[in-house]
């Protein structure tokens, strides 16, 4: 194993900092990524220009050539709701750094509130595709419901995960400017899909359905990729204070998150939202399925069984090492998924809730951007009200978690920094505790 030597400086204004000086370090880092490649970077970076070009066709084939379709209907309605999912976002992200607690609880009961307000908002349109969505979110309100009231009494742990690894990374000029960035790139890219979504509403079209589906999956991906970033950079900060209470430059830690991890990151939020939502489905499997050994639950294991192949190949956690090493994003997610199994962290990262609080918050978000934008777009153009409702709702959802992503960053190092040093007493004992806690319930 290369020795790597290290020293410690302090500058000018008394922090500590680091300095890993090898050359085979280097090197071996460098011939990592050359491995790894910028096809990621390259993929997303010619998905962005199609896509750009794909919405500047949608846009003026809609607005110009639909007969009876009045833009201002579309966009002013569309912009009111980005403007209230930044408001909420730039809330949430205040109240999760100040008061991690009450911005758990808040998630916990406003989302299944808010959504419930918007399948009403949606039975209001009067049309067969708004009663579907209706039907579809008064049922999502209702799990979301049941789901709070489930978990409600398991949030101490994670709020004191949370108080904790937040501390790491104190609101600073720097730290901000960086994040509010991230959270106006989001917010002009929003705007521009929103106008490729209303020109498929205005003119229609027998690929409607399709043309969506695309729009969708370019706006996961850019928001997840702006989000994520802000998760490499972040938790890179919060690590080396966990672990060594040292210092990071925020905008170095940024800068290369943006470069030089960039491809890594690319990949990644690709990876993690497709074996989450898998994941997802085989768990509600599961539970639906219960002991059932029905045809149409038949394969209910393999599913879960594959789920379980495929998380510790792409999940957030990996971010850490992206920032801290440089690692590839598969790498990355393996190494650290080894460190929990052999820490026997697995169950307690399964019943972590910061994912659901961040989840949530979303999901609160948007359905306030909808009931906004949507009750604007229904007084104004009753026509377009159900996919105006549904793009503000999306729009809202990615923006408000860009507003988490502080806060989740600091987790993510916590768990890692935990699965590295038990010991570390800049760790608290609120891992130990829950560790000790899942050893002595009954199985």
């Amino acid at each position: 194993m290369e020795k790597k030597e290290e020293q410690e400086t302090i500058d000018n204004g008394g922090k500590i900092s680091i300095q890993i000086s090898s050359s085979h370090a280097e090197t071996a880092m460098v011939t990592t990524k050359r491995s790894n490649s910028n096809l990621a970077k390259l993929i997303f970076s010619g998905h962005l220009l199609a896509v750009a070009i794909f919405i500047t066709f949608l846009s003026f084939r809609g607005f110009l050539e639909a007969p009876g379709f009045r833009p201002t209907h579309w966009c002013i309605p569309l912009a009111a709701s980005i403007a209230v999912s930044a408001f909420t976002a730039i809330s949430l992200l205040f109240l999760s750094l100040h008061h991690p607690s009450i911005a758990l609880k808040t998630s916990l009961w406003l989302s299944p509130l808010f959504t419930t307000f918007t399948g009403i908002l949606l039975l209001a349109t009067g049309t067969g595709i708004g009663l579907i969505f209706a039907a579809f979110t008064l049922t999502g309100a209702l799990s979301l419901s049941l789901y709070s009231c489930s978990i409600a009494t398991h949030l101490k742990h994670t709020n004191q995960i949370l108080t904790i690894s937040i501390t790491t990374v104190p609101p600073s000029i720097k730290i901000t400017k960086f994040i509010l960035a991230g959270l106006f790139t989001g917010l002009i890219y929003t705007w521009f899909w929103s106008l490729g979504a209303g020109g498929i509403s205005a003119k229609g079209s027998p690929f409607a359905g399709i043309y969506i589906l695309v729009l969708f999956l370019s706006l996961a991906w850019t928001m997840n990729v702006i989000r994520n970033t802000m998760h490499v950079a972040i938790s890179r900060i919060a690590y080396m204070q966990l672990m060594h209470g040292l210092d990071v430059d925020v905008t170095q830690a940024f800068t290369d998150a943006a470069t030089r991890s960039l491809s890594t990151i690319c990949l990644g939020s690709a990876m993690v939202p497709a074996i989450g939502t898998f994941r997802g489905m085989a768990r509600a499997m599961a539970a639906i399925a219960g002991g059932s050994d029905e045809f149409l639950f038949s394969c209910t294991a393999c599913y879960i069984n594959l789920a379980n192949l495929l998380v510790p190949s792409g999940n957030l956690w990996a971010c850490v090492h992206v920032g801290i090493h440089g690692k590839g994003f598969v790498q990355a997610s393996r190494d650290i998924w080894e460190m929990f199994i052999k820490q026997k962290m697995v169950p307690v990262i399964d019943q972590e809730l910061t994912g659901t609080f961040c989840f949530l918050s979303g999901i609160a978000g948007g359905a306030l951007s909808a009931l906004i934008g949507g009750s604007l777009m229904l007084a104004v153009e009753k026509k377009y009200a159900t996919e105006g409702i549904v793009c503000a709702f999306f729009v809202g959802y990615f923006i408000v978690r860009l507003g988490t992503a502080w806060a989740h960053a600091c987790v993510l190092a916590y768990h890692v920094a935990f699965a590295e040093n038990p010991g570390n007493p800049r760790l608290g004992l609120a891992m130990s505790e829950c560790l000790k806690e899942l050893e002595t319930s009954p199985r």
